[in-house]
């Protein structure tokens, strides 16, 4: 029979407060509202443990973003603009504290793991953050919140070497253009070639700048790449490059967005081969990170396939088999 391990859910009933606008725009409150919902109906549903998000301290957003976006992005919102930078990035008047409670949610994710409060740490937050530069928000991104979390995760708590792997359909510019010339962090990135795929960045050849050349992994696949593409993939160059690197602590940065059913990509995985991930990501932390594990939702916008992919990945990652 299967056994699953405890799952903490960092979350905030605030996110669903950040309005896009409705109409066709993708990233919407009820993104979160589909996950809770199938979440409630799963076998899963007795082991999660709900935990707030806090703010993080502004100190701990500083160390990516510049202290002048931060004043732009809070003007914007509270001036009654409906979008910051270019109108994909659509903002209501508290999206300004809604994205800095986002950030946070890594940040509350890393202090539970750190004080042995949880071992499997799932961030369902939006607005997502794997796209947003220093002083740029792009792709419904406006504060990293992968980079955030892995600069506080090494501040605070020693954790020098970490790997973030990415494998939302489209490319983290904003994860690599944090860490390109960092050989603390390698960044790994498995997503839609970027001829094809927003945000055009990506190229295998990437590999970092300067010190950190080596510490950036971009694999991106070709439109129509199915499961057996991507456990290629994992196994020919994520899993080497991991056993070089040998992380400290991981964060995945989650996405569902090239699940067949989404339209954000042209990629075509099963809802099966997140269990797969799932089961992967938890194999990697108990190999190299005593078992802990930091996950952050970015994309995934076709909303039924969204849920159950998020569902079969935290199976696959609490999932235990006993005789």
């Amino acid at each position: 029979m299967t056994h699953f391990n405890p799952i903490t859910l960092v979350s905030h009933k605030h996110y669903l407060e950040h309005d896009t606008g409705g109409g066709e725009h993708p990233e919407v409150p009820e993104r979160l509202l589909a996950i809770s919902e199938q979440l409630k109906k799963s076998p899963l549903c007795p082991v999660l443990v709900e935990v707030d998000a806090r703010e993080p301290e502004r100190q701990d957003v500083l160390a990516f973003h510049d202290e002048s976006y931060l004043y732009r992005f809070e003007e914007t919102a509270l001036s009654g603009k409906t979008y910051l930078g270019h109108p994909d990035n659509q903002i209501c008047f508290d999206s300004y504290q809604i994205a800095l409670l986002s950030a946070g949610g890594g940040i509350t994710g890393i202090d539970l793991l750190e004080n042995n409060n949880a071992d499997l740490v799932f961030c369902l937050v939006r607005p997502p953050g794997h796209h947003a530069e220093s002083s740029l928000p792009l792709g419904f991104c406006f504060f990293n919140n992968a980079v955030i979390a892995a600069k506080y995760w090494q501040k605070k708590y020693e954790r020098e070497k970490i790997v973030i792997i990415d494998w939302d359909a489209h490319h983290g510019n904003g994860i690599q253009a944090a860490f390109e010339e960092d050989p603390s962090v390698l960044y790994i990135s498995i997503h839609e070639h970027p001829t094809f795929s927003f945000p055009g960045t990506g190229h295998a050849e990437d590999n970092g700048m300067g010190p950190g050349t080596g510490t950036t992994l971009n694999v991106p696949l070709r439109p129509g790449s199915d499961d057996t593409v991507f456990l290629q993939a994992m196994e020919r160059l994520v899993e080497p490059a991991l056993a070089d690197f040998r992380p400290d602590r991981i964060i995945v940065s989650a996405g569902f967005d090239g699940h067949i059913k989404d339209d954000m990509s042209g990629l075509s995985y099963s809802t099966d081969l997140y269990e797969v991930i799932g089961r992967k990501m938890a194999a990697w932390a108990s190999q190299y990170c005593q078992g802990k594990l930091l996950s952050i939702l970015e994309g995934g916008y076709h909303l039924e396939s969204l849920a159950e992919s998020v569902e079969r990945y935290l199976q696959g990652m609490a999932q235990t088999t006993q005789g």
